[in-house]
């Protein structure tokens, strides 16, 4: 490395001095072009965690079971209404609930608590009433076309309807509660990234794109067909 005498440097400095003042050297901070802005990196959208994911499903669910019980509403008190709303309804949950949301967590979720040993009597009561739910639903898509009018099919839809409500409103609680929660302690980081994503493509794959936001719409319809679309409805007097 060259060192320069001091009046050199002394020197150098003038000069470089000189062509500031100048406009010969112009500062980077200066050199930007008036008016134009620097362009930010677009934000990322933040990524649905596998128990969000799982408990939005949920909420799908309990939007299904409010579409039971308006059913079950109108049936007590004889009016009628087409019981196709009803079969709707359970088609949702048989594809969406049962088929999709069930499944991932019974190959995703059920399986890293039974490694790990955690929770075994509740995953296995999860597992059996998930087994139970799919036998009432096909039991529910059978009995509704005829439950029009007041008959065997009607009573056999009420007590099926009755039951799938009954178990799956606790069955989800203790999910959302007790379950989901401990999720992210059971993997590692990647695996549970890895997790939310196998989740999202499996959706895209069985419903060619957001199947919440496609089932969300669609639930929001029957609610609109059997009169629970206003929320303000529910609101105590």
């Amino acid at each position: 490395m060259t060192v320069l005498p001091k009046r050199n440097i002394l020197k150098v400095t003038a000069i470089a001095g000189a062509a500031l003042a100048s406009g010969l050297i112009v500062p980077s901070a200066f050199a930007a072009k008036p008016g134009k802005k620097e362009k930010k990196e677009p934000e990322k959208e933040a990524e649905v965690t596998p128990p969000e994911d799982l408990m939005r499903k949920h909420g799908v669910l309990d939007r299904l079971l409010l579409v039971y019980e308006a059913g079950l509403r109108k049936f007590a008190a004889n009016e009628d209404f087409d019981p196709a709303i009803i079969a709707n309804a359970a088609e949702i949950v048989r594809d969406f609930i049962e088929n999709y949301h069930e499944k991932s967590e019974e190959e995703a979720v059920f399986p890293r608590f039974r490694n790990a040993g955690k929770m075994l009597p509740l995953v296995d009561t999860l597992l059996a009433q998930h087994q139970a739910g799919r036998r009432v639903t096909q039991a529910i898509l059978q009995a509704a076309p005829g439950s029009r009018k007041d008959g065997d099919d009607r009573k056999r839809l009420v007590a099926t309807i009755q039951s799938f409500i009954v178990m799956y409103r606790p069955h989800a609680a203790r999910e959302d509660t007790d379950l989901f929660p401990l999720l992210k302690g059971l993997v590692s980081a990647h695996e549970y990234d890895a997790m939310a994503e196998d989740f999202e493509k499996k959706e895209h794959q069985l419903f060619g794109g957001d199947g919440f936001e496609m089932m969300a719409k669609r639930v929001a319809g029957l609610d609109q067909r059997i009169g629970i679309d206003e929320l303000a409805q529910f609101t105590p007097r």
